[in-house]
């Protein structure tokens, strides 16, 4: 029986990850189950598993979750993350947190030899190469949990002597696919949180409909395969069915395909190395007889420009482009600042905050601090109004 840490049990693929718990109840035990706010279901999971050790990261709900579970180690703060990432009996720990919060627990976990089911890219797209050298010192496995990584990963089993010559990142084209931008100008957060194929958290069906979730998904590849940008291409598939493809230097593709579940690359990394059965709903090839790609569209969706342009640059800017990114989408999540104002946005930020081309740790944690703050300062009135003589 596998021990396994949940960080953001109660989010997406948090309480996906359970159901796969739930359904497979001889082969994993949850040991550790962390949320950020949301007490009640965090309670209501720890009654249903009960873990060794329960984090709530708001303060103000710590005593609701203490009380409701006397019989359990209650901690609170983002501190107590690295606890609950810290338990001897861990073996797994599935990184479900959103955004640069878990890039700290997951250092933590790695120094602790704990391997790791990553399901945060901001982590990779933050500190990629800091990550990656530690990991490779402790021995420790990364095995991805987006569906893109987990194809590429699923592909290259067995290939660890073969030269890639590129992946292709499939993307579904969010609910915006083929608009042009003065469509986009108008947009609304209801309307860009309709995703077409996928189930996911309101920041990343966001980041999905500016394309800017497939531009941190190319800098985590980077990181992931030792890939360099040219070697990682999008490629929008409306229909969701291919989740990524590796090209060899033979020229010979390989794909990983499934229905648009997530439970499926969760299980995979749950179960890694082995491959367990599960009651999935299959893929059946006569429901689906045609499959379409297209190139995607940089000028009209220029997140993803700019996350290549910072891919390129390195050091310092994809945590840039990050925090940036997380701030202008909780922006337009409140109705505070329009869909294309967030490129304007991010881009100004890489324009202005310090570039560091070899940062360590504290740079990345302090780039990150600067970015949000200067973000935070353009998210005004007046501010965008300024920045609108910036909008291509």
């Amino acid at each position: 029986m596998k021990n396994i840490a949940i960080l953001g049990s109660t989010g997406s693929i948090g309480t996906q990850a359970l159901e796969v718990v739930r359904s497979n109840p001889t082969q994993y035990r949850v040991n550790a189950l962390t949320a950020q706010r949301n007490a009640d279901l965090l309670i209501e999971q720890a009654l249903e598993f009960k873990p060794d050790l329960v984090v709530i990261t708001c303060e103000d709900h710590y005593q609701t979750v203490k009380n409701a579970l006397p019989h359990t180690q209650v901690l609170c703060g983002e501190d107590a993350l690295l606890a609950a990432v810290q338990l001897p009996q861990t073996q797994l720990v599935l990184t479900a947190i959103m955004g640069s919060v878990g890039l700290k627990p997951t250092i933590a976990a790695i120094e602790a030899k704990k391997d790791i089911g990553l399901a945060n890219k901001e982590t990779l797209v933050v500190a990629g190469e800091l990550v990656m050298q530690l990991a490779k010192q402790n021995g420790v496995s990364i095995i991805p949990v987006d569906s893109e990584h987990s194809a590429i990963f699923q592909c290259l089993v067995g290939e660890a002597n073969n030269t890639i010559e590129k992946i292709m990142l499939t993307a579904s084209g969010g609910p915006f696919r083929g608009k042009d931008r003065a469509f986009l100008a108008h947009v609304t957060k209801a309307q860009a949180l309709k995703h077409p194929n996928w189930v996911m958290g309101a920041k990343i069906t966001i980041d999905s409909a500016s394309l800017m979730n497939k531009g941190l998904e190319a800098i985590e590849a980077k990181w992931l395969f030792g890939l360099t940008g040219n070697q990682i291409e999008v490629v929008v598939h409306p229909q969701s069915i291919i989740h990524s493809m590796v090209q060899f230097s033979d020229g010979s593709i390989k794909a990983q395909m499934g229905l648009p579940d997530m439970k499926l690359p969760i299980h995979y990394a749950l179960a890694y190395p082995h491959r367990m059965v599960s009651n999935f709903e299959r893929f059946n090839f006569l429901n689906y007889p045609e499959l379409s790609f297209a190139q995607a569209d940089t000028q009209t969706f220029r997140n993803l420009g700019l996350a290549y342009q910072a891919m390129e640059k390195g050091g310092n800017m994809p945590c840039i482009i990050n925090a940036a990114n997380e701030v202008v989408v909780d922006a337009f999540l409140k109705d505070n600042i329009g869909f294309l104002q967030m490129s304007d946005v991010i881009e100004t930020c890489m324009e202005s905050i310090g570039f560091i081309a070899h940062p360590t740790l504290n740079n990345y944690l302090e780039t990150d601090r600067q970015t949000r703050i200067f973000a935070s300062e353009l998210v005004t009135k007046q501010n965008l109004t300024n920045l609108k003589t910036k909008t291509h």
